[in-house]
Formats: structure tokens, C-alpha cells, sequence
């Protein structure tokens, strides 16, 4: 399917708003969320081929980019930001964990961890997603977030402790010693 000016227009015109407001709720950048919503149009005109209406409508099809658009955004620019001292939400966050560790350390922590561990927890704390909006943005169910949300806690629990991280016995890590 080629696209004309005018439908593109009116795709646009259509959705953008909705894009932009979707993006700008978990970026809180403007400028980010500009050039994110250019990049899920971009992808849209490029991709409007690949639509079929008989699968979903035409905002769900676009909304699937946004929320793909973002997870891409996060993991491009994960492994070259550091965690900002103003961590959203980290009531949950274990307390002493943070302090008596660094930033730096807690980082280092991060970076260990597998890549979908990873994005769980940049989400959780430092985009403020609650686990339910996580498993949306991921694909997942609520559940299989919660055990990875945990396994990644411990995770880092364990590798900011110095442990050497070994089987696992009922759901708990066992430290090598």
C-alpha cells in the first residue's frame, strides 16, 4: 500500500496527539518524546504495508509500534546513562540496599544483569512503571514480571553484597562462599 501525501496527513493528523501524549507520559522529555513520536510515524508510513486490518485496527497496529519504539529507546540508551540521583519511587527498593551503596556500584550491579532484567528494573525505578504497565510495555504477563522483578532484586542484592551468585534452591539465590 502506498501512502499519499493526504493519507499521511490524515494519519497524523489522526494520532499523533495520542502518540505523543503515550510517549511524553513515560519519557517526560519533550524534546525526546518529539523525536520519538517522528520515529514511530517514520516507521508507520515506512511499514503500512505490513498492516492488516483483519488482525487488529489501524491504532492498536500504531500503538504496537509506539510501545516497540520506546522499548527500543530504552535499550539503545541504557548501557551509556548512568542512574540519576533523583530515582523515582524507590519505596519499594530495598532501603539499606541503597544506602550503603553507591550509584556507581548499584550501576555496575545493573549492567550485570541479563538485558530483560535489566529493562524490569530501569522501568520500575527509574521510569516509575508500575509492574502491571511493564508487563504492557513488554509483552508479558503480570506474574512472569513479578518473578523477574524479584530474580532482579536479588540479583543485584547479591552482586552488591560482593556474593558470587549460585543455584537456585525454591525461588531464592544461594551465594557461592
Amino acid at each position: 500500500m502506498i501512502l499519499t501525501e493526504e493519507d499521511r496527513e490524515k494519519i497524523y493528523t489522526a494520532y499523533s496527539g495520542k502518540v505523543m501524549g503515550y510517549i511524553m507520559a513515560r519519557v517526560r522529555r519533550r524534546a525526546e518524546a518529539e523525536d520519538l513520536t517522528a520515529d514511530v510515524f517514520e516507521k508507520v508510513y515506512r511499514k503500512i504495508g505490513d498492516y492488516d486490518r483483519t488482525k487488529s485496527s489501524l491504532s492498536t497496529w500504531i500503538f504496537t509500534i509506539t510501545r516497540n519504539t520506546l522499548i527500543d529507546s530504552y535499550r539503545r540508551k541504557r548501557p551509556t546513562e548512568e542512574l540519576s540521583e533523583e530515582i523515582p519511587d524507590l519505596a519499594e527498593l530495598d532501603e539499606n540496599l541503597l544506602q550503603t551503596e553507591t550509584l556507581q556500584e548499584l550501576a555496575r550491579a545493573l549492567r550485570g544483569l541479563e538485558e530483560e532484567l535489566r529493562d524490569i528494573v530501569v522501568l520500575r525505578y527509574y521510569d516509575g512503571k508500575p509492574l502491571t504497565e511493564i508487563a504492557d510495555l513488554m509483552g508479558l504477563s503480570y506474574g512472569a514480571v513479578k518473578i523477574r522483578h524479584q530474580k532482579a532484586l536479588n540479583e543485584i542484592r547479591h552482586a552488591l553484597n560482593g556474593d558470587e551468585v549460585g543455584p537456585v534452591r525454591k525461588g531464592k539465590i544461594i551465594p557461592l562462599r
